[in-house]
Parts: C-alpha cells; sequence; structure tokens
C-alpha cells in the first residue's frame, strides 16, 4: 500500500502571524480518515511572520520534533532551557510527565519555516528532556532519530527511525523496511518518484506491507523517511 497525502489536501490554517499547514487532524482541523499514522500524530509545517510565536503552553507525555528550514526558532521550557534553534538543526523534547514551553522568531526582518512533529512514546512518565543537534548536510542519508541515540542520532522513546535523505537528481535510492513495518515519507523539497507515484515538495506519502520500496530523485530533493512500528488494535 502506497497513499500519497498531497500538499495542497491538508488541513489549513492562517491566523495572520502563523500559517499552519496539518498532515493529520489538528486544532480546529478534523478528519477522521488522518489522525495519524502508526506512531505518528502531527505533522504541521508552520511559517511564522518576523517577532511573533508561540506563548507558553503545555504539553505531557508526547515526543515533540522540531526540524527549522528558514530562519531559527527561540525556545524557553520549564526545565529551564533557553536556546536558538537555527535553520538546519532538529530539536527533540519528551514532555513525559509535563512541561511548558514557548517558542518565538526573534528576527525582525525574516520569516520562520519549520515542520514540529509529535510522535507518539512508547514509555510514558518519564522525566522531561530536551536536546538538539545539526547534522552533515554533505552526507546522503543520515540517522536523526533511534531509539539508542545510535550513531550520533537523537533519541526517541519510541520503536522508530527517522532518516534524512538528500537526493540528487536522477539519484535511485531503496530502503528496506522489516515486515509489518510502516514507513511515512516527508518531502522537504524537490520532487521523487516512488513506483509510478510523484510526490513534490511538502507531499507525504503512507507506505505499508511493502518490504522493498524503490525511489528516484526526479530533482534535487530532501525527504524525512520514518520507519515506524506496526499497528496494533
Amino acid at each position: 500500500m502506497i497513499y500519497l497525502r498531497k500538499a495542497n489536501e491538508r488541513g489549513h490554517a492562517n491566523h495572520g502571524w502563523l500559517d499552519s499547514w496539518h498532515t493529520f487532524s489538528f486544532a480546529n482541523y478534523y478528519d477522521r480518515d488522518f489522525m495519524g499514522f502508526s506512531a505518528l500524530r502531527v505533522i504541521n509545517e508552520d511559517r511564522v511572520i518576523p517577532g511573533e510565536g508561540f506563548g507558553t503552553h503545555p504539553h505531557k507525555d508526547m515526543e515533540i520534533l522540531t526540524y527549522v528550514l528558514e530562519g531559527n526558532i527561540e525556545h524557553k521550557d520549564s526545565m529551564g532551557n533557553k536556546e536558538n534553534v537555527p535553520a538546519g538543526e532538529f530539536q527533540i523534547m519528551s514532555a513525559g510527565t509535563g512541561i511548558t514551553h514557548s517558542e518565538y522568531n526573534p528576527n525582525n526582518d525574516k520569516g520562520l519555516h519549520f515542520y514540529q512533529i509529535w510522535i507518539m512514546p512508547n514509555t510514558v512518565g518519564i522525566t522531561p528532556r530536551y536536546d538538539q543537534r545539526r547534522f552533515d548536510t554533505t552526507v546522503s542519508k543520515q540517522l536523526i532519530l533511534s531509539p539508542d541515540a545510535r550513531d550520533g542520532s537523537l533519541k526517541v522513546f519510541q520503536d522508530m527511525t527517522l532518516w534524512r535523505w538528500n537526493l540528487k537528481k536522477g539519484e535511485k535510492a531503496q530502503y528496506q523496511a522489516e515486515t509489518g513495518r510502516h514507513v511515512w515519507l516527508q518531502v522537504v523539497k524537490g520532487k521523487i518518484a516512488i513506483n509510478d507515484i510523484i510526490a513534490t515538495t511538502s507531499d507525504g506519502i503512507a507506505i505499508a506491507n511493502e518490504d522493498m520500496i524503490h525511489f528516484v530523485g526526479d530533482e534535487d530533493s530532501e525527504i524525512l523517511l520514518f520507519d515506524l512500528p506496526p499497528v496494533t488494535a
């Protein structure tokens, strides 16, 4: 099963200071067919105008991943962290027993563009934690998240991995998923082909019951590949 989630079919909310696209049901956007995918609960693509942002708000028992594409985020939280997350960096938080945090665009003349991704943890009630990292953009395939933080990746409390893949135009690649696993591809930029399906910037692709996934860059592209646990009843 390969399903294309077109970017323009996502939920959309424009609040003036925030322009947000929701891959799955979120806030006032509800679609019972798009409540999440395996352990993925939220994939929001957000743009924030200069000088604005999200005020202090709470989270609990969720793995929250932020990937900044343009601009930078000023982050503050109840753990005492006050950090800057520039374009190209990934930030991970375990909300665990509960945190509050704020996220702002500190620039007066530059917009902020980022993905925020929520992953349901397989362990609840953990002590909240924070980490961020920049990965080498010259490497074509990189491990970003893993349960054991192997090979320099960020730790996530879930049976999943996240890979960032940079494909040159015409470059072919393949990924083998274990039986029963689910895979989500998010096209950060560019254009890729999977079998006879073409996906472009901001499209998502849900994949299940496909042991070997073949894809090719129709142009220089960046994708996020989530290898996710089987769905249980």
